[in-house]
């Protein structure tokens, strides 16, 4: 692309974000504002005119997904050489290359799991565990390494951060299994993910000739999602940059969940403290989500007050047209609510909405069972996020045996991907998935999955550069060393923290009462602000579809003692239609509404009901609510089929009023 053309794809503000080539540079980017495709273009812009070598830029995020989707952009604007990691994969491919040459030999070998260590560590301070004890302290450990804080000061600094430890036990136990817990590793000659950040930055900060060569390899950075960036991240990126100034850093304060694992975004806030002179440019046109989602992301963040970051909080701009209005729904237990949320998932996939756009998000993993069981007896497929890894399937692992093989005799002449099926017909994949669910079921949705995606490289390949089962199996391992995974048809069941950085064309929120939203532990000030930016973050997930809800009672026939999350006050239709809000109802439905049209509509149907409500000598919100008459006026339904899904409108009324109110949208002088 010529860099004209990297530039007219972009909007004002994502084109002031390419054109500021010169760092230090602060991009405050709200959910679906187009980040990534700012931060792509302005490399390959500068690649195009001569400011950046792309073997000189060093681009780091924070999941291997993100560093595979911004290398597929880069290349697809036709740039090739930038490095875009992850910190800790761009710090081990340091490491790995310095190590021979600073200490010798080979690095240690790196523990991918703290378990075993942690377990043999408090076996050797006397401290009794069990398997949820050694998960917890796990995670105290990797607090203290990502914060900077040594076992010494460990006791302080919770003190000061107000951290408690793990239940069970006291500071001082911990510290002296941190202690243990690097004395185990130094016995065993092993590293863990904190080590090869750590080890790296202090052989740049200890060793010039190291340093030197590293920041002339390196001359521009890039820092995606800089509000998650912990203490011990940012020494690292201090010393890549060694005092210098190119650094183009991407974040969002409300989208900060991860305190509890270190990540900070004072690094994001203070930026232009630390660099006066720094460019701030801020994205806030929403093209992801509907106008009805982006409104209640906005109310969401707008309820928190000064002390939650109210004050902080970008406030979207959608970019869409109008969808269905958010779902609000009750249910009875949490078994009605994962057969209800099955029941809906099905009709969306029966409207033409994909298995793999649609997700259910819940706040901890132990909710996901009842949604695995419901979704199985609607015979609908899902995968449950966080669990075998892709390229770990011994399926997957088979198929690409196959396909290494089938490359060296491949016809270049033939179709690639019908290659690749007849490749995989051999490892049980066929045109039509199984009919039962299950192991087998999932095998077919894994192999579908590198049918899908030779069809996506065949649809973009050219005459100079054709697809090849090769070029497959290149995607393939690059792919699998990044851990980003093609699509795998099937609902995906996720946790709201797993679900960050991803989206889906329909979302449900499930469980969204006190207790998990926010969660029971969250007994904090900044615990519950952070309760409230996760929901934030599951709501802007969604593209078109938002249905949002809460069980009752935890059980079939319980006690109805749920309270759905304080988070929702306001903005759940009940609360619309409470007597305390009848002061101004009509000003409240209107500040619903997304334009003129919808208003004029919408006074059209308040008249229209005022005049049911006389002749039948009822109250005007028993005919219809105005949340109801808000969405009817949103939504502008054709049909009877449409004005089905309208929340707050069923069968009875349908008959009732069903023709008349069609009648009324189609009249409307603005349609």
């Amino acid at each position: 692309m010529s860099p004209d053309a990297i530039l007219t794809a972009l909007d004002p503000e994502q084109r002031e974000v390419a054109l500021a080539l010169n760092g230090p540079v602060v991009v405050l980017a709200g959910a679906g504002t187009g980040k990534t495709r700012a931060i792509t273009h302005r490399i390959a812009y500068g690649v195009r005119i001569g400011a950046y070598k792309p073997t000189g830029v060093l681009a780091v995020t924070f999941t291997a997904r993100a560093a595979g989707e911004m290398r597929t952009r880069l290349r697809g604007l036709g740039v090739q050489g930038v490095q875009a990691r992850t910190f800790h994969s761009a710090a081990l491919r340091q490491l790995g290359y310095f190590w021979p040459r600073v200490v010798g030999g080979a690095p240690p070998r790196l523990q991918e799991f703290k378990a075993p260590i942690v377990a043999e560590a408090a076996r050797r301070v006397g401290l009794s565990v069990d398997r949820v004890a050694v998960r917890d302290l796990s995670s105290e450990v990797e607090w203290a390494k990502v914060s900077l804080v040594t076992a010494d000061d460990y006791e302080k600094a919770a003190h000061r951060t107000g951290r408690e430890a793990p239940s069970g036990y006291d500071a001082q136990a911990v510290a002296r299994l941190i202690t243990a817990y690097e004395d185990v590793k130094t016995e065993r000659e092993v590293i863990d993910f904190e080590d090869v950040l750590l080890m790296l930055a202090d052989m740049l900060n200890s060793h010039k000739i190291v340093a030197d060569e590293v920041r002339s390899q390196y001359r521009h950075f890039v820092v995606d999602e800089y509000q998650d960036v912990s203490p011990l991240q940012q020494f690292l990126l201090d010393q890549w940059l060694g005092g210098r100034k190119e650094l183009c850093v991407v974040g969002d304060p409300s989208q900060t969940i991860y305190s509890f694992t270190g990540a900070t975004p004072r690094h994001l806030l203070d930026f232009r403290r630390t660099f006066p002179e720094a460019q701030e440019v801020r994205l806030v046109r929403d093209y992801r989500s509907t106008p009805q989602v982006v409104r209640l992301a906005n109310d969401v963040l707008r309820r928190a007050g000064r002390e939650g970051g109210a004050h902080q909080a970008l406030e979207l701009i959608a970019q869409r047209e109008p969808g269905p209005a958010v779902g609000f729904t009750a249910y009875d237990d949490d078994e009605a609510e994962a057969k209800g949320i099955a029941t809906r998932a099905a009709r969306l996939i029966g409207s033409g909405v994909k298995p793999s756009e649609i997700a259910v998000l819940y706040r901890t993993n132990a909710q996901s069972e009842a949604f695995e069981s419901a979704f199985a007896d609607a015979g609908v497929g899902y995968l449950v996020r966080g669990g075998q890894r892709f390229f770990q399937r011994k399926e997957v692992r088979d198929a690409l045996v196959l396909l290494r093989g089938a490359a060296r005799s491949a016809d270049p002449l033939a179709s690639m991907p019908d290659q690749v099926r007849d490749v995989l017909a051999a490892a049980g994949w066929a045109d039509q998935p199984p009919t039962a669910r299950g192991a087998a079921r999932e095998r077919w949705d894994a192999m579908q999955a590198l049918v899908s995606l030779a069809d996506d490289l065949a649809a973009a390949a050219t005459p100079d550069s054709p697809a090849t089962i090769s070029g497959l199996v290149a995607e393939l391992d690059e792919r699998a060393s990044a851990q980003h995974a093609p699509t795998v048809e099937g609902v995906t069941l996720a946790s709201l923290h797993a679900a960050k950085g991803l989206e889906w064309d329909a979302v449900f929120l499930a469980g969204m009462s006190e207790g998990l939203m926010p969660i029971s532990l969250a007994d904090t000030d900044a615990a519950v602000h952070e309760e409230r930016r996760l929901l934030y973050v599951g709501i802007t997930r969604a593209r078109e579809h938002l249905d949002v809800s809460f069980a009752r009672s935890r059980n079939p026939g319980g006690r109805a003692t749920r309270k759905r999350t304080r988070f929702l006050d306001g903005l759940w239709p009940e609360d619309q239609r409470a007597p305390r809000a009848r002061t101004a109802p009509k000003a409240q439905a209107r500040a619903l509404l997304t334009d003129e049209r919808d208003t004029a509509l919408f006074d059209a149907l308040r008249e229209w009901r005022r005049e049911v409500a006389q002749e039948t000598d009822k109250p005007a919100y028993t005919v219809l609510t105005d949340a109801t008459l808000a969405a009817i006026a949103e939504i502008r339904p054709s049909g009877t089929a449409e004005l089905a899904r309208v929340n707050g409108i069923g069968p009875a009324k349908i008959d009732r009023y069903g023709a008349t109110i069609l009648a009324i949208v189609a009249g409307d002088p603005h349609s």
